[in-house]
């Protein structure tokens, strides 16, 4: 079990893209947290409107190895490389094939970790700057607004309520996906990476119209049977998993003991769906001892991230006071649960 720190994208504005720059390097070698995961969830450090080139991947990973860190993974290509990919759309198989050519090349890199997600919409909050302690600024969601936008045609997070023209039901986007993993799963396996998918957050119907598949424990338990392999996993965002109406602890065990748990977004909420609040890591309803008790318990032997940390007061953009925060707590926990399982 290792710390990192997760890069390349605004705490509370998750459309805000930011670059890989030398200070947070060395913040992230300073802080002994150095296996990054790079985030591209808008636009990120390595641009492409379709695709990634070799050459870039390798330029970002050597100044990145150049301050003693390591690329752990990849999370996210823009929503645009593959949003036909996910709603089925006319350029679904173009995308691809050039989906297959970024991830060969990211495997080719030597980067063994490509998360991404199955959110068309993205991530939704129904607030950006509410106020938990000591007026720290952090992000909520209550998804009575996004029901009353859908019904009103209203714009819900700065997005149309109606965001792809038409309703997706689930049997749809399941298809979709289906479709994709038989696909790029044996590709996965021929270059030696593994692939997982981010809940969505919040976990809820739908967003945007779309329906949002993985919203349930049961939603897991069905992806990693439509292809068997050890390529199909999960990015454990524990935050999200956290937000559904299930036992986040039981999930833990239960994909942990299965091995298919890539890397773990380590953060905490105030409660689950339909209404909740991101917390600082040691306030939200999550009990974060037990949780990181049980990853050891399983065996898991990765990196836990930061994610969505709080804006305290004269923070950076990049949130350097409050992934500090979230990242000494993580170590530590670490290092306690390492120790006692010693004694």
């Amino acid at each position: 079990m290792r710390p990192g720190f997760n890069m390349g994208v605004d705490p509370v504005n998750y459309e805000k893209p930011q670059s890989i720059v030398d200070e947070t390097l060395q913040f992230a070698a300073q802080f002994g947290a150095t296996d990054l995961i790079i985030q591209s969830y808008v636009e990120g450090a390595i641009l492409g409107e379709e695709k990634w080139e070799l050459k870039d991947i390798l330029s970002l990973k050597e100044k990145v190895e150049s301050y003693g860190c390591k690329i752990e993974a990849f999370e996210n290509v823009p929503t645009r490389f593959y949003d036909h990919v996910m709603l089925g759309g006319p350029k679904r198989d173009e995308q691809i094939e050039n989906m297959i050519y970024t991830i060969r090349n990211i495997a080719r890199a030597g980067v063994s970790i490509f998360g991404y997600n199955w959110m068309p919409s993205r991530v939704w909050r129904t607030e950006r700057e509410m106020p938990i302690r000591g007026g720290a600024k952090a992000t909520a969601f209550d998804y009575k607004i996004v029901e009353e936008g859908l019904e009103n045609g209203a714009i819900v997070d700065e997005k149309p309520s109606l965001a792809h023209g038409r309703i997706y039901e689930d049997d749809e986007m399941w298809e979709n996906l289906e479709y994709w993993i038989k696909i790029i799963t044996p590709i996965a396996e021929e270059e030696g990476i593994r692939l997982g998918i981010h809940p969505c957050d919040p976990p809820v119907p739908k967003l945007g119209g779309a329906a949002m598949l993985f919203r349930s424990f049961e939603a897991y338990k069905r992806l990693i049977e439509i292809y068997p392999s050890d390529s199909n996993a999960i990015e454990f965002c524990q935050g999200t998993f956290s937000e559904m109406n299930e036992d986040i602890y039981e999930m833990i065990r239960y994909f942990g003991e299965r091995d298919k748990i890539l890397y773990v977004h380590f953060r905490n909420v105030s409660a689950q769906v339909p209404k909740f609040h991101e917390e600082f890591i040691n306030t939200g309803y999550v009990d974060m001892l037990k949780a990181m008790e049980i990853y050891h318990d399983v065996g898991f032997e990765g990196v836990f991230v930061d994610d969505h940390v709080p804006v305290g007061v004269n923070d950076t953009t990049w949130g350097h006071r409050g992934r500090a925060f979230a990242n000494g707590y993580i170590q530590a926990t670490i290092d306690s649960v390492k120790r006692n399982a010693k004694k």
